[in-house]
């Protein structure tokens, strides 16, 4: 698996038509907080238990039509979440798997805030919140 930071996800999913873009979040992070444009929602865990979702390589292996070799970039809150994701999709044999460093919130600042320090929304880069 690789890290990309935001923008270099960003410039991926857009230079690779075929890359699917991923958003691992819960239901209520995805849809009340935001997400990035073109993310397609597939949950690693959810809350109130954070139980992994047993189905998340089965999902993601339906949306890449069953093509392994694929490249599918992964974004949670802030990196942690979909680097695991990424790790159960290479042991579900994936071999293109890509995590975005930071996150859509990004890292906590010295005031424990998300958004202040970096991420795709700080970034800049294209979201939407319903």
């Amino acid at each position: 698996m690789q890290d990309l930071l935001p923008r270099e996800a960003h410039a991926l999913i857009h230079q690779n038509p075929d890359a699917l873009f991923v958003d691992c979040r819960s239901d209520a992070e995805y849809f009340f907080v935001g997400h990035a444009l073109g993310a397609i929602h597939v949950a690693w865990c959810e809350a109130p238990d954070w139980e992994l979702n047993p189905n998340f390589t089965a999902e993601v292996r339906k949306l890449a039509a069953h093509v392994t070799d694929r490249p599918v970039v992964l974004i949670c809150r802030s990196g942690r979440r979909s680097a695991e994701a990424g790790h159960a999709l290479e042991a579900a044999g994936f071999t293109c798997v890509y995590n975005v460093t930071h996150g859509f919130e990004g890292d906590l600042n010295a005031d424990r805030q998300r958004g202040k320090l970096n991420g795709w929304r700080f970034d800049g880069l294209p979201w939407e919140q319903f």
